[in-house]
């Protein structure tokens, strides 16, 4: 795995080290990558919701109900990257 060293701002590292010491996760490497997934998982479904969107302001109507869409988005969510 590629290495990378980065700066935290003091706030950011001490909750990154309480996070560690409070054994949630036994690094901060495996901390920072497990907020990065959080992050992709979100923006995944953020494009979803996005080309929904823009898909339903050119065709002005769905045949999909509320619960369908709902349905897709919360199974995007879990099967996410």
């Amino acid at each position: 795995m590629p290495g990378q060293n980065i700066s935290f701002s003091k706030p950011n590292d001490e909750w990154l080290k309480a996070q560690v010491d409070n054994k949630e996760y036994s690094s901060k490497s495996e901390l920072v990558n497990d907020l990065i997934r959080q992050a992709r998982k979100q923006q995944v479904q953020i494009d979803w919701i996005r080309a929904k969107l823009e898909k339903s302001e050119k065709s002005g109507f769905t045949s999909e109900s509320k619960d369908e869409i709902l349905k897709q988005s919360k199974s995007l969510l879990n099967d996410g990257v």
